[in-house]
């Protein structure tokens, strides 16, 4: 099974495929799909212009065939992420009928998921939370939140430590505690858990 990605951030990329490789495991998943360098798109003109919206569509769905899935995943940054994921999903179902398509909007960034894991990532890569973690979904800034948990004079850097904590921050903690990343995980569970069973 190939899972082919379309994803709005240099450092989502490396660190996309290296979480959704994690949930094999972690779902309890007999299937480790095929899992491609993300397709790269900037959020505002593949949102905005149908002709690169299309374009990005039907590569992502060439590049998935015959039975893969297509996960778009973006940062919700001010949009509602149920409401803009519909939108998305419908535009992108009519340009690829009958392929498996999910939209998945991270409220607001990505970089929400550590912090609805803030505490698992104590000492990896000098990160250091603050006793109170605010809620996951509430911070607008994620990636300055972050850099405010490293030691003065480091900065989180998306392109490097994007991917070094979605190799390690504590799956259930997010689970738990960040409703987008549960969207992601029930993404998954539909699109490739039942194919365990084929």
């Amino acid at each position: 099974m190939n899972i082919v990605c379309i994803v709005e951030g240099d450092g989502e990329v490396k660190a996309l495929p290296t979480l959704l490789r994690r949930f094999s495991t972690w779902r309890e998943s007999s299937v480790f799909p095929t899992i491609g360098q993300p397709i790269r798109v900037r959020r505002d003109r593949f949102l905005n212009n149908a002709d690169e919206f299309r374009k990005q569509i039907l590569l992502a769905n060439l590049k998935c065939q015959p039975s893969g899935w297509i996960l778009i995943l973006l940062d919700a940054d001010d949009d509602c992420p149920r409401t803009k994921a519909l939108e998305v999903l419908r535009r992108a179902e009519k340009l690829a009928p009958g392929a498996r398509i999910s939209v998945v909007l991270a409220k607001y960034e990505y970089e929400a998921w550590f912090i609805a894991a803030a505490p698992t990532l104590k000492g990896r890569r000098d990160f250091v939370p603050p006793a109170v973690v605010p809620d996951a979904e509430s911070v607008r800034g994620a990636k300055q939140w972050m850099s405010k948990c490293l030691p003065h004079g480091k900065k989180y850097h998306e392109v490097v430590d994007q991917a070094a904590f979605s190799a390690v921050f504590d799956l259930d903690m997010a689970y738990t505690n960040s409703r987008s990343f549960r969207k992601l995980v029930s993404e998954w569970d539909r699109n490739v858990r039942p194919s365990a069973s084929n």
